[in-house]
């Protein structure tokens, strides 16, 4: 708990690595995932260090992978599943793995390159099978037309003024001379224009539509293609009418000149296609032999490869001592983790057979170290939902332990339905109990991740949301009777308060809690049901929850001022207790916390017999600070005087929090008492690298400048600039006093939220549900089952996602604005520890694992 509060102590280590057993430990450090490495050669390029080599080598390793795992996808072969994680390889190993990967690349690519050779065969037999079957109709049609031509038989749908053209033709010397193939469907059209503006009429087209689809051989995909025969007189139009198939990209085949050759021709091509299919059929087989014996053990080389490359590149961040036998590593490790670190730099060395073993040494520093906060798979969530507003400072308070009951509790107030809180609730625990399914896990939709990995918020603003709906009374907008109400309208009968005749002449009838019976005590939990009828239910509900905002809102913003003396007692800066807490807590208790006094004083005080007698607190709040108010009821004996009080406490705490801190770092930093001094405390001996950072680093935050006290004690005292500091508190005075007053406004969100989702349910239900509940035939029945589905899928897309993204947004807001800003700045840098199951995968990235 006082990691996820606070996070963890850190420090600076240096590692003396041997050369020999550094690539072990490193590899015992990546497995662990306990320090971040520092690089101590900024100055050297990338293609300068040591160990670039190795790396281009992990590179091609995995670029071989990446060619695997995409033929491995193509064949549709799962992979084995991923329980396994191989530790790195040793150095000598990864020329036997690149030989085994080459290896298998060359035999893959050949038998690739076989079968796309054999099915590109196969396709163009194909296509010279459907031209010769087609072009055989274009012969037997023109046959059945001209039956006196028969010498002419071979020329298609030839004509009889052709005949004549065709015989001066023959008497010029010109030849006759046919192209047949195959062109796309969408390029007909335009082909068929340019043969006739080219060739001037000199050729005859014929041409009919292939009934299956053909694979492209570039494309791959399946598409409809066109077979066509030209007719062309004489060598320069046949050269002509090549050229403009091949700008068409046309697949052209011989035509045979008799049918004796086209009857041979089709058997020919019968025999070889069924060859080819065996052959092809062979291939596939041997491939896929081959893809599932890679399929085995690439992920095992994906892991493998993927560790080395790390390892690498940690090493060319490390630096070599002077006798170039010993490797030297800076990194941030936490100060509990130190001795399981010793033990794996032990075990590394004692895994590489080294005689001198690798050691750990801690160092004092300057910087500013990283934050590190520990968290489960609870509280990883809301952790994030910090994350995002900015990484806390080294050792700040962290809002996250408090976010894990505030958000969900904000966002069950907007949200506040009994129904719509289970569903969520349910949606979430299923999501809980299924969490180490693999489909769940793995899958590549964003917006399914998204819910997935908050599956612990989910279910928490789903529980609260449950709570809230029984506070509300409100499931599906409509309440629950539990207790049985504690209004009874029999009563103003017996009383003689109503007559029959006021039943039959009014629509609305007020119920009186002053007349005996009618009011007998309030609802056991939450709001009593009788509201739901009321027709003045809005008005009631809506005084209610927008003061209850306000209340809610104040305790809030208090609760946030108040975590901030966790941070000036850790940091060593007691007079921010007086100087800034005791100022912003007063200026926002004496104006705002007592608005939530007067609204929980008029609750408690007045009745229902003097509830006309009750004055207006936002009159008694505007005059509070006009100072007026003298001729108005008060609230409370003695209530003058105290708002008068307020106000000027309130007054005053402003010039305290504007020039208190300013105007007493200045007379400590030239006061006559500094000697032997810091900040009015005496210098002691520090025992740890976070008491010298608390009285050094964080004191740049405050923009005090205090950096005197360095590791060897010799550092020259920076100027202390009054004005810098002067106006950065004038900033903060003006934020936060302003910020009070947007802020408490700001929660009124809480009200605004709850209502409209109160509202759309209730409209929901009128409009969908009811319609189906007021039939009363045969079909009512029948007709109700659509009805539900359309009620259950507006429910579930319009109330749950949409304003449940609503009200998750909004308590999001009310935590980093008016929350978080109270104590938490948001300026540190996060921890990136070296570890292998961190590491970024591209192949996971591009979907192939």
């Amino acid at each position: 708990m006082c990691s996820l509060l606070r996070g963890e102590e850190m420090c600076l280590a240096q590692l003396f690595l041997q050369s020999g057993s550094a690539y072990d430990c490193i590899s015992e450090l990546g497995e662990l995932g306990l320090v971040e490495f520092r690089d101590l050669n900024p100055s050297v390029t990338t293609f300068q260090r040591k160990h670039v080599n190795e790396i281009k080598k992990c590179e091609e390793m995995e670029r071989i992978l990446g060619y695997l795992l995409r033929e491995v996808k193509k064949a549709d072969i799962s992979l084995p599943e991923r329980d396994v994680n191989p530790v790195a390889p040793l150095p000598k190993h990864i020329m036997s793995i690149m030989e085994q990967l080459q290896r298998l690349e060359v035999e893959l690519g050949e038998v690739t390159r076989n079968k796309d050779k054999l099915q590109r065969n196969l396709l163009e037999l194909t296509e010279y099978t459907h031209m010769l079957r087609i072009t055989r109709t274009f012969v037997q049609r023109s046959v059945e037309r001209e039956p006196l031509q028969a010498q002419y038989e071979e020329f298609p749908f030839l004509e009889k003024d052709t005949m004549l053209e065709y015989s001066s033709m023959q008497r010029l010397g010109a030849k006759l001379g046919f192209i047949s193939g195959l062109i796309q469907r969408t390029k007909i059209q335009a082909f068929e224009r340019m043969l006739w503006r080219v060739c001037k009429g000199y050729t005859i087209l014929s041409y009919a539509e292939v009934e299956e689809y053909l694979e492209d051989p570039d494309t791959g995909e399946p598409s409809k293609r066109v077979v066509f025969l030209i007719s062309y007189w004489g060598d320069q139009i046949g050269q002509k009418v090549k050229k403009i198939c091949d700008c068409y990209h046309c697949h052209l085949y011989p035509y045979p000149s008799s049918n004796e050759e086209r009857n041979d021709v089709v058997e020919g091509l019968r025999t070889r296609i069924q060859d080819l299919h065996t052959v092809l059929h062979r291939t596939e087989d041997y491939l896929k032999q081959v893809l599932m014996k890679a399929s085995e053990s690439v992920y095992t080389w994906v892991i493998q490869v993927k560790k080395m490359k790390a390892i690498y590149y940690i090493l060319n961040l490390c630096s070599l001592d002077v006798t170039n036998k010993c490797l030297i590593a800076e990194v941030w490790c936490p100060v509990d983790d130190i001795p399981t670190l010793q033990r794996a730099l032990e075990e590394g060395s004692r895994k590489s057979g080294s005689t001198v073993p690798s050691f750990v040494n801690r160092i004092p520093t300057n910087d500013a170290p990283p934050t590190l906060i520990r968290t489960n798979k609870f509280t990883s969530g809301f952790q994030n939902i910090v994350d995002a507003y900015g990484v806390g400072n080294y050792r700040e308070v962290n809002p996250a332990p408090f976010t894990i009951i505030t958000f969900p509790f904000l966002f069950a107030v907007m949200f506040g339905d009994l129904g719509h809180g289970a569903i969520m609730a349910l949606f979430a625990l299923w999501m809980v109990l299924y969490e180490n399914n693999r489909k769940l896990k793995n899958t590549r939709n964003e917006i399914w991740n998204t819910f997935f990995e908050g599956r612990y918020i989910i279910l928490m603003m789903g529980l609260f949301s449950i709570y809230t709906g029984l506070i509300y009374n409100d499931c599906f907008s409509k309440s629950l009777n539990i207790f049985g109400s504690g209004w009874s309208v029999k009563a103003m009968f017996t009383e003689g308060v109503w007559k029959i005749a006021d039943i039959r002449g009014n629509r609305f009838l007020t119920l009186d809690p002053n007349v005996t019976g009618v009011f007998t005590g309030p609802y056991p939990l939450g709001i009593d049901p009788i509201w739901n009828l009321a027709s003045n239910r809005l008005t009631f509900l809506n005084s209610y929850k927008m003061k209850m905002s306000v209340i809610l809102g104040i305790i809030h913003m208090s609760f946030g001022v108040i975590l901030s003396t966790y941070n000036h007692l850790h940091f060593r800066k007691k007079y921010n207790l007086y100087l800034v807490f005791l100022p912003e807590l007063l200026f926002l208790l004496c104006l705002f916390g007592y608005l939530a006094f007067m609204i929980i004083y008029k609750w408690l005080m007045f009745t229902a017999k003097d509830s006309r007698l009750a004055p207006s607190i936002l009159i008694h709040f505007i005059n509070m600070f006009l100072m007026q108010g003298d001729g108005m009821q008060p609230l409370y004996p003695g209530q003058t005087g105290l708002q008068v009080f307020l106000v000027v406490i309130a007054v005053l705490s402003v010039p305290v929090l504007l020039l208190g801190k300013p105007v007493y770092l200045y007379w400590l930093h030239n006061g006559s008492n500094r000697i032997g001094m810091y900040r009015g405390y005496e210098r002691v001996r520090r025992n740890s690298e976070e008491e010298l950072y608390l009285m050094r680093a964080h004191d740049m935050e405050e923009g005090s400048g205090h950096s005197d006290l360095s590791t060897s004690g010799e550092r020259p005292t920076e100027e202390f600039d009054f004005g810098d500091e002067f106006l950065h508190q004038a900033i903060h005075t003006i934020e936060y006093c302003l910020g009070c007053v947007s802020n408490t406004a700001s929660y009124l969100r809480l009200w605004a939220l709850s209502l409209a989702h109160a509202q759309l349910s209730e409209v929901l239900w009128a409009m969908v549900m009811r319609v189906g509940l007021r039939m009363d035939t045969t079909l009512g029945v029948l007709f109700l089952v659509p009805v539900f589905c359309l009620f259950a899928v507006l429910t579930v897309s319009i109330l749950l996602v949409m304003e449940g993204l609503s009200a998750f947004l909004h308590a999001l807001r009310l935590h980093w604005v008016e929350f978080q800003n109270k104590f938490y700045s948001g300026t540190g840098v996060k921890l990136c520890p070296f570890s292998f199951s961190l590491l970024p995968s591209s192949f996971e990235h591009d979907g192939l694992l």
